[in-house]
């Protein structure tokens, strides 16, 4: 049996990760605003000892090394104290046939197809956000957190089942 070029793609296709999207939330709002200052805080330092010539003064470099060392150290306290408070929900794309089914399975309702949409989202959110969960998710939760859940979390989570089933993995470059 030989090998084809077309052998070699398609064992590469095959082999591809379906797209998956991260939505992580935090209950103590005070814990994620210090992980982001301290991960700003390090980035600036980190810069502006790169910046730094190599003619540098000693003790003026010995003491910005310090000041990133410390910011540094800052950063992981700030991300172990947010790793602690954070809950990660990761979703990841479904296959065409089975995103397409899910979508039959949840018609627009009259209201629905007033704003153009192709799905009935009151049904439709909840069952794609359980069927999209690589944590497996139940139906009852994904439900639960449409109507208990504030708006602007349950967007971020509606988004994040929805988005990931958007992603393009594909480039059409010039070649």
């Amino acid at each position: 049996m030989s090998s084809t070029a077309w052998d070699a793609i398609q064992k590469r296709l095959d082999s591809m990760p379906k797209p998956t999207q991260v939505l992580r939330l935090c209950a103590d709002p005070d814990v994620r605003d210090r992980y982001q200052s301290a991960k700003q805080a390090a980035a600036r330092a980190e810069d502006y000892e790169k910046s730094l010539g190599k003619d540098a003064d000693k003790d003026a470099l010995a003491l910005v090394r310090k000041q990133t060392r410390e910011a540094q150290a800052e950063l992981k306290a700030a991300t172990d104290a947010y790793e602690s408070a954070t809950v990660t929900l990761t979703f990841q794309a479904l296959e065409r046939g089975q995103l397409e089914l899910l979508i039959k399975a949840h018609p627009p309702g009259e209201e629905d197809e007033e704003q153009n949409s192709e799905f009935h989202v009151d049904t439709f959110a909840p069952a794609l956000i359980a069927a999209a969960s690589t944590d497996d998710m139940p139906l009852e939760y994904a439900q639960q957190a449409m109507q208990t859940w504030p708006l602007d979390d349950w967007k971020r989570l509606w988004g994040a089942a929805w988005t990931v089933q958007q992603r393009q993995r594909s480039d059409l470059g010039k070649g």
